[in-house]
């Protein structure tokens, strides 16, 4: 059999990888014997010696195992049994024994094994490239596709996969996770998961890059060696309950690196302690959860110092206990108890029992000064470490548990000067026991990068000028009013809440948003110096988005209601709050600040409804809530007007770090108070290597859109442009693509395009990008016209743009007129035979013609096969004589076209044939599909009665496709009728029939 390139580049690589990896290779002529068939996916004799092997019994006990594993369909319910959390009776056993199916400790007492084209039977029976086994238990799916995108997570690969997950769900429910490859890059991501979560292993640790020949030697070794994938089985899979369901989720890199490391430190005994940088949104309580999961089951590793430790989990705030202590919950870890009372605390660690797994703050050690008697056998995960060491809270706490083993984690850089931090977690020289920093996460699309833009530099406060600068902005104040502030002394809130200044940033905080954010359905944070400061940039706001609505017509009632609900404040109560003043603006503020108060359930609703797409707030107003360990991927941009430093900057910018879909390239400070102003000092307190990227200047990006830009107009600048009308555009962009001539060059632009178009859409609407918005229009836009000529295929690059370019680009073509071109019509449009007609064209506009007819009916044709094979399949090969056609020097561009006409009517000659025949479009297409299996003078009748059966009210009521047992029955309906008609393939006819009728009488 002849193999494409996928074969030669990626499967064939792949396998030979894995077979010197140890894994043994069955061919898929062994398929049948091991196998009790095609719907099958357990390998019966490779479980069944297993379970003999691993547990020691009797062949009849492993065959009544295997009869009830193979009834398992529920992937949650198989990580148990894989992990060794399955019993039943065994011949010579009075009670129920576990059963083991795989061998953790004794990674060679496995049967590793790998397959490829193995043939998957259901309603769309399916060969997926390679599947890997162990003791006969599929676990891995390889889809071998080239090229793989890294950066937008597009491509065939994850399509077939989703595919795979769907039609033939029986191969996914012992499924722990997938990889995609083209032979080079390697990409895996846990059952279920969208394209978006797959990633590339980076870190081969404990090995080196340099230890690979190649990356696909090297992934394939980093998820796929026998002993780290039975770990990644045992220790790094979890089932996180969520409110909108059950996600899986499978570690990456760091998360197994770092574990690894505090196991192996906690076994050695050597050091007791270690300090883990995983920067925020990268998944810090997730590697604190696989800390715990391993250290408690340790599945792969029998050593005293793991026999039954005690794990206690300390935050130093109850909005992150909160959140861990979810999370612990949620991922099903075994027993946590969220401690919630000092009582409840000294009870559980002075019961000087083990195994406990326990969730606390800090604050509880509070006074704390006697040392339990098992201290050693505690493992303590602190998270953010660095601010557990204040106010003598560490010291209360290793007071109680004197020798413990510390592990901090911290989500920011450690400061410097840190020394209790370092003395406390660290060992001497060593820094970090693990560090993931600000750049691994956005070079491994953890988190996206953040950039900064300064706004207008008179509304930036410069604390050594607040003096001038009050006298300034407050001269229009009474002499008493500026007598008595300057006598308390003038502050820099004073200056940063002068009504005008708020008014005006308000205004520029919603053009801005309008433009950047809103068109994405993208949030945004406005970061307020205090209280006060979030009720007046709640009634500026609300007062801008009003008028801003009025102005398009909205009724005045309706347009104010709309403004308020579109912004939500968080803050603190304070028990000042509900005192009455004399002075009318502290009173009123007061009154605001009761007004607008979240108590912790509308706080939770708020969030939630922030969380939502197309769901108002649009805006959170806060001051100190919600920055840190608010975690909302749908947030864009941050307005922030509060002199943020150090950790507290570093915390709150994170909040727009988290990756949503593909639109979000990344987050966005835009600051008003001029703290990017002094990045350097308002960060100078940690080394400069982990915080260089932490904010990125937005001039950085201008940089790169202007290098960008100059990338394309270097492989444009020997065209000619002038265009001002739709002929002159066409006949730019026909000369543009003689220019490039061959495949290689057209894909060279294209690349450098599309980078382009996207630092474009990342500044959006920066005013640095209006210099290039010409160049923007006709580039994007002639991305659609090269696919076509170059790929004869639709280009679906305008579906991935923002809302915001995507409404410019289609503007452009519509008032170019180039929409007519660039426009695929349907076969079945009257205009489409339209381009046939050689009347009064030049050669360009017959090559235009042709070309477009081509990946129309490409596109026709893969519709038709996919809608019916048996009929259609025939113009497979028409098509493919034509795409060899157009690319012949031999050929003239009239003659092309003719051989597309020709191949056009002829499938609408096909469309129509069941007119001839007599016979409805249904049983027409079941004749087809009886004509591949030599149905003979019985076949018309048999097509008729065939399709009756599935449309008739009687026999296929309305539901018949969700409900089996009465498609079972219809099978059997059709088997019976097939062999009265003496055919003989009674078990594929069924299957196919009931495949073209779940297309064409389901749902009807």
């Amino acid at each position: 059999m002849s193999r494409g390139p996928e074969w030669h580049f990626a499967e064939r690589p792949t396998i030979e990888h894995l077979k010197a990896m140890g894994y043994g290779f069955l061919a898929p002529a062994e398929h049948t014997s091991l196998r009790d068939g095609e719907n099958q996916v357990l390998f019966r004799p490779q479980l069944i010696e297993a379970l003999m092997r691993i547990n020691g019994i009797d062949r009849a006990s492993a065959e009544a195992a295997y009869g009830e594993l193979a009834a398992i369909s529920d992937n949650e319910a198989w990580l148990k049994v894989l992990r060794g959390d399955y019993a039943r009776k065994v011949t010579g056993q009075e009670t129920r024994q576990t059963l083991r199916v795989i061998d953790f400790l004794d990674p060679g007492n496995n049967q590793f094994s790998v397959t490829h084209q193995l043939r998957v039977k259901a309603e769309t029976t399916r060969k997926p490239d390679v599947v890997v086994y162990v003791n006969g238990i599929p676990l891995v799916v390889i889809e071998a596709k080239s090229p793989l995108n890294v950066k937008d997570k597009t491509g065939e690969a994850f399509e077939q996969i989703r595919q795979y997950e769907q039609d033939i769900p029986r191969l996914f429910f012992s499924n722990v996770f997938n990889i995609v490859t083209d032979g080079a890059l390697v990409l895996y991501g846990a059952t279920g998961s969208g394209s978006k979560y797959y990633a590339e292993w980076r870190d081969p640790w404990p090995k080196v890059e340099a230890d690979f020949p190649d990356t696909l030697a090297k992934g394939l070794w980093c998820l796929l060696e026998p002993s780290r994938l039975l770990d990644l089985i045992a220790h790094y899979v979890v089932f996180e309950k969520t409110e909108t369901g059950t996600i899986k989720k499978i570690c990456r890199y760091q998360q197994f690196r770092a574990v690894n490391r505090i196991v192996e430190r906690v076994i050695e005994g050597k050091h007791r302690q270690g300090l883990i940088w995983h920067t925020q949104g990268s998944g810090k309580s997730l590697t604190m959860v696989f800390a715990a999961l391993k250290l408690k089951t340790h599945r792969t590793i029998q050593s005293e110092a793991l026999t039954n430790p005690n794990i206690l989990v300390l935050t130093d705030r109850v909005d992150l206990h909160s959140q861990i202590s979810g999370t612990f919950v949620a991922c099903g870890l075994p027993n946590p108890t969220a401690i919630e009372s000092i009582r409840d605390l000294h009870a559980l660690i002075r019961s000087g029992k083990d195994g406990h797994t326990a969730l606390s703050t800090i604050f509880k050690f509070q006074g704390s000064k006697e040392a339990i008697a098992n201290s050693g056998n505690w493992i303590v995960m602190v998270d953010e470490a660095h601010r557990t060491q204040e106010k003598d809270l560490g010291a209360y706490l290793r007071a109680t548990l004197p020798n413990a083993r510390f592990f901090g984690f911290t989500g920011t850089p450690v400061k410097k000067d840190d020394k209790n931090t370092y003395e406390n977690f660290g060992v001497p020289g060593e820094g970090y026991l693990d560090k993931y920093g600000i750049d691994d996460a956005v070079a491994d699309g953890a988190t996206v990068p953040i950039y900064y833009t300064g706004r207008k530099t008179d509304w930036h406060i410069d604390e050594a000028k607040i003096d001038i600068l009050f006298d300034t902005w407050f001269a229009e104040l009474d002499d008493d009013k500026l007598n008595e502030i300057k006598k308390r002394g003038v502050t820099v809130e004073d200056l940063v809440k002068h009504p005008r200044r708020i008014e005006l940033i308000a205004y520029d905080i919603w053009t801005h948003f309008k433009q950047y954010a809103q068109p994405d359905g993208f949030k945004a944070q406005i970061v307020a110096i205090d209280r006060e400061a979030v009720i007046l940039y709640k009634q500026a706001l609300t007062e801008v988005i009003a008028e801003d609505l009025k102005a398009e017509g909205t009724a005045p009632a309706v347009a104010l209601a709309r403004a308020d609900a579109m912004s939500a404040c968080v803050y603190s109560i304070n028990q000042e709050d509900g005192k009455p003043s004399e002075d009318a603006h502290k009173q009123a503020i007061r009154t605001e600040l009761k007004a607008h108060y979240l108590d912790a359930e509308a706080e939770k609703l708020a969030k939630k409804a922030f969380g939502r797409k197309g769901e108002d707030p649009q805006f959170l107003i806060v001051c100190d809530k919600l920055l840190t360990g608010f975690d909302c991927p749908i947030e864009s941009v941050m307005y922030l007007d509060k002199p943020l430093k150090e950790h507290g900057l570093l915390q709150a910018i994170a909040r727009t770090n988290r990756v949503s879909d593909a639109r979000k390239r990344n987050g966005l400070i835009v600051d008003y108070i001029g703290v990017s102003g002094h990045l350097e000092e308002a960060l100078s307190s940690y080394r400069a290597d982990d915080v260089k990227n932490a904010m990125r200047d937005l001039d950085d990006l201008r940089n790169q859109l202007r290098a960008a830009h100059s990338a394309v107009a270097a492989l444009m600048k020997p065209l000619k442009r002038k265009a001002s009308d739709k002929d002159a555009l066409k006949a730019e962009y026909d000369a543009f693509v003689k220019l490039l001539g061959t495949e290689d060059k057209w894909f060279n632009f294209k690349a450098k395009a599309r980078s382009f178009i996207a630092l474009y859409e990342t500044l959006s609407p920066d005013p640095s990008v209006l210099e290039f918005t010409a160049d923007l229009k006709w580039v994007a836009n002639f991305l659609l016209y090269g696919t076509q000529h170059f790929e004869k295929r639709q280009a679906f690059d305008q579906m991935n743009y923002s809302e915001k370019i995507r409404e410019m680009l289609e503007k452009h073509l519509e008032a170019t007129g180039l929409s007519v071109t660039v426009k695929l019509r349907h076969i079945t449009d009257p205009e489409f035979w339209e381009d046939f007609d050689p009347t009064a064209k030049t050669d360009e506009d017959l090559m235009t013609a042709a070309i477009r007819k081509t990946t129309e009916l490409r596109k026709t044709v893969t519709e038709r096969i996919d809608d019916n094979p048996h009929q259609y399949g025939k113009f497979s090969e028409r098509l493919r004589q034509l795409l060899e056609k157009l690319e012949s020097a031999q050929l003239s561009w009239g003659d092309k076209l003719k051989a597309a006409e020709e191949l056009a009517k002829d499938i609408t000659a096909e469309d129509a044939a069941h007119v001839e025949a007599g016979l409805s479009p249904g049983a027409y297409g079941i004749l087809q599909i009886l004509n591949g299996f030599t149905s003979g003078p019985e076949g018309e009748a048999l097509a008729i009665r065939l399709e009756g059966l599935y449309t008739d009210p009687v026999t296929a009521p309305s539901g018949w496709w969700a409900k089996d047992g009465l498609r079972k029955s219809l099978r059997q309906q059709v088997r019976s009728m097939a062999h009265l008609a003496g055919l003989t393939q009674l078990r594929e006819i069924p299957e196919e029939v009931e495949a073209y009728a779940l297309k064409h009488f389901a749902g009807q």
